[in-house]
């Protein structure tokens, strides 16, 4: 069971802190999400929950092609990788732009897992731009029922 560590909080709070300033500097309270440096690491969008035996993670990634997306373990920490690419002719010259909040680029999450995994198991659909994968939990991550008895 992984344990609460202050100073690892404190400092992810640091850092989200100074990528606020970091946007307030260049004119703009929040980044695109595919702007390098800002925004980064929140896509894709994820859902993460767990229960007795799995960990869920779910990730928004529409208009990716699944076959493109790299999934990797490594620890405690799943990371996802890949590219939005701007779809046919959208990049043309003498297009002009009134909003775009849609981004294109690469992207890279790393996602600390809350528990120990069976790596060997886990399985990952796409449908619909929702990415679902199913972590199978450590035998020692899962909860152990303990019996009491009367005397």
């Amino acid at each position: 069971m992984r344990t609460w560590d202050l100073f690892k909080e404190m400092d992810q709070l640091h850092r989200e802190i100074d990528g606020l300033f970091q946007g307030l500097n260049r004119g703009h309270l929040f980044g695109p999400a595919f702007e390098p440096g800002l925004g980064l690491r929140h896509y894709p969008k994820i859902n993460l929950r767990d229960d007795a035996d799995n960990v869920y993670v779910e990730a928004l990634l529409p208009g990716i092609d699944p076959e493109t997306v790299e999934m990797n373990i490594l620890g405690d920490t799943l990371t996802l990788a890949g590219e939005r690419h701007d779809p046919a002719g959208e990049s043309a010259n003498g297009r002009t732009w009134h909003r775009r909040e849609r981004g294109t680029g690469k992207f890279l999450r790393s996602i600390e897992l809350p528990v120990t995994i069976v790596a060997e198991q886990v399985k990952a659909e796409y449908s619909n731009g929702l990415l679902r994968v199913t972590l199978p939990k450590a035998a020692e991550a899962k909860p152990k029922k303990i019996s009491v008895k009367l005397r």
